[in-house]
């Protein structure tokens, strides 16, 4: 079982470069206006060739303009593209912008740049995040642990969603995501055919909340990462 699981790590690793490398960087960049439909369909692709499904629970909020998500690895950002219509700005660390490959994709996907060891970073979030909901009309996707968890619990959450949301009174919806790490485990190279489960949480004004959302929103989301686990439903 073992030695299938890494066979499948290297194969769903296989789908996602090539994919990535031969199709969606290169139609992105030739149609440029169709960037989120190209995203979508193929990232559809990916999940079908890997053997992956998607269930989702709740429902999006078509007005919420910010997606806070939890983070296990490229499987989120990929189901997440794959079930979704519309074209996120997703936040990344600059670092990956430099990758080969998908450093191309992030740039030509118009996608926002955060430096996270230099203070004058959070200063461009938030001017980024400012002309992505009132310039390109496009919702913000970001993760606000800032890295990858290792497993299926949150990390501390970092500051620069908080302020964002605070900043521009953004319309919030938390998203958990459950069972991505099972499909594909970046730590230790292991794949899974199965389900991703993603959970759309009650959205809500920042204008309108207490002040301490932010503390409740980690709170709620740790909640249904439990239930899951304690319902089995993912591994």
């Amino acid at each position: 079982m073992k030695i299938l699981a890494k066979i499948r790590f290297y194969w769903g690793a296989f789908v996602i470069s090539t994919i990535v490398a031969v199709l969606m960087i290169p139609l992105v960049t030739l149609f440029p206006k169709y960037k989120g439909v190209i995203m979508h369909k193929l990232n559809r692709v990916i999940l079908f060739l890997m053997g992956v499904k998607l269930k989702t629970f709740g429902k999006r909020d078509e007005k919420a303009n910010l997606f806070l998500m939890n983070h296990q690895g490229i499987m989120d950002i990929i189901a997440l593209e794959a079930i979704e219509n519309t074209h996120f700005r997703w936040v990344a660390k600059k670092e990956l912008f430099e990758t080969p490959w998908f450093g191309y994709l992030l740039k030509n996907g118009d996608m926002i740049s955060v430096d996270r060891e230099n203070k004058a970073g959070l200063i461009k979030l938030l001017k980024d995040a400012k002309e992505s909901i009132e310039i390109k009309k496009r919702a913000v996707a970001i993760f606000p642990e800032g890295t990858r968890s290792s497993t299926q619990e949150l990390l501390p959450f970092k500051p620069g969603a908080k302020l964002v949301a605070s900043k521009l009174k953004m319309r919030v919806q938390p998203i958990v995501i459950t069972g991505s790490k099972y499909a594909l485990n970046e730590h230790n190279k292991t794949g899974h055919s199965g389900t991703i489960y993603i959970h759309y949480l009650d959205a809500f004004d920042v204008a309108d909340a207490p002040k301490d959302w932010y503390e409740n929103v980690r709170k709620e989301m740790e909640r249904v990462i439990k239930e899951d686990e304690a319902k089995g439903i993912y591994r």
